[in-house]
């Protein structure tokens, strides 16, 4: 695949807690001229990346990175969010609640987060690395009937990223009933090209304009 055929698979990002504005709008220039999916950012930059960017397509996270923030917080972060200017909205489960086996819980406040998106996209990341396969399996039909637009397998920020196994469980399950974000750990253009073959709709990574920029350099 060309740089052009892969770049609107890519969530642009840069979640990076000392993140400056100067950066996020280096990002920001970059996924217009690439023409990404959407630029991934904190919710404090959103405000001012869309007076900057109107025709930005503004990815934020909620809950982030670890999850178990009450669920009011969450929903409240989500309503800013949205007023503020975001289009896609990636909610990180509590994954306490997995453990403890309440996954009516957990679907319950996707459901709610889901309805402050007011419309908006929500991806939903279960952090696959700290999942057991059953728990996976579990959290997959969870997100399906919540009425979220995508599972996302990880934050980026835990003990491991995306792996081709759990995008290929996830696919096997879903089908074409909702979508796949991978994210973290994808840092080759095999690694692009085989995410995408599997059934990824989107790709979170810091590292792909680049990555890709260099190899046809």
């Amino acid at each position: 695949m060309t740089k052009e055929e892969i770049f609107p698979y890519i969530d642009h990002t840069l979640l990076n807690p000392v993140a400056t504005y100067d950066e996020i709008k280096t990002l920001c220039d970059e996924a217009t001229e690439a023409k990404t999916a959407s630029v991934c950012i904190p919710p404090c930059f959103i405000k001012r990346v869309r007076a900057d960017y109107p025709d930005l397509n503004i990815c934020t996270v909620i809950g982030f990175p670890l999850g178990y923030n009450s669920t009011e917080v969450k929903v409240y972060e989500t309503e800013i969010a949205v007023r503020d200017g975001a289009d896609e909205i990636d909610m990180v489960i509590n994954q306490g609640d997995v453990k403890m086996g309440q996954f009516v819980k957990v679907k319950e406040e996707i459901e709610k987060v889901k309805k402050a998106c007011n419309g908006k996209l929500l991806k939903v990341i279960v952090e696959t690395c700290n999942l057991t396969e059953g728990e996976k399996v579990a959290m997959t039909q969870v997100v399906m009937e919540s009425g979220a637009d995508f599972i996302k397998t990880s934050t980026g920020f835990g003990s491991g990223g995306a792996t081709k196994s759990d995008v290929m469980l996830f696919k096997d399950m879903i089908g074409d009933k909702i979508k796949i974000k991978a994210a973290g750990g994808v840092k080759t253009k095999e690694d692009l090209e085989d995410y995408i073959e599997l059934g990824c709709s989107r790709i979170g990574t810091s590292s792909a304009l680049k990555l890709l920029s260099a190899e046809e350099d």
